[in-house]
């Protein structure tokens, strides 16, 4: 198994993964929980993944890009028109994975703004009680 270029579709407890080799052809389709998604990933040689951006997408990029993965975020409505069914998780990962190669991508976060202050529904800062690790 040796995906080049992964689409992950992250959620909140299972996360779905389509991978495909340099052939184009599928060589991964599956579901991971998410205490299994790392565990997974450091088993992969370094590979390209796309992830939708999200709340948590930088985290996860941060984590994959650890373990030597080059990590692609990018707009949800980039993801949209490309997913060819019904919208799920599986499709999804999918369409991250077709529109990979030509999307512009969403900056990272520096850490610490992820812990600094979230905008309430008033416009006012609400600071997030998040530890540090």
């Amino acid at each position: 198994m040796q995906a080049i270029t992964v689409g992950l579709d992250i959620a909140k407890s299972v996360f779905q993964v389509h991978g495909v080799d340099a052939d184009g052809q599928v060589v991964i389709r599956r579901q991971l929980k998410r205490r299994y998604v790392l565990a997974f990933f450091e088993k992969l040689a370094p590979c390209v993944i796309g992830i939708e951006a999200c709340a948590s997408s930088h985290h996860w990029s941060r984590q994959l890009q650890a373990l030597g993965h080059t990590v692609r975020l990018m707009p949800p409505a980039y993801v949209k028109p490309y997913v060819k069914r019904q919208k799920n998780d599986a499709t999804d990962a999918e369409a991250i994975l077709l529109i990979l190669p030509g999307v512009v991508d969403v900056e990272l976060s520096p850490r610490h703004k992820d812990r600094t202050a979230a905008i309430a529904g008033n416009g006012e800062p609400m600071l997030l009680q998040i530890p540090a690790s």
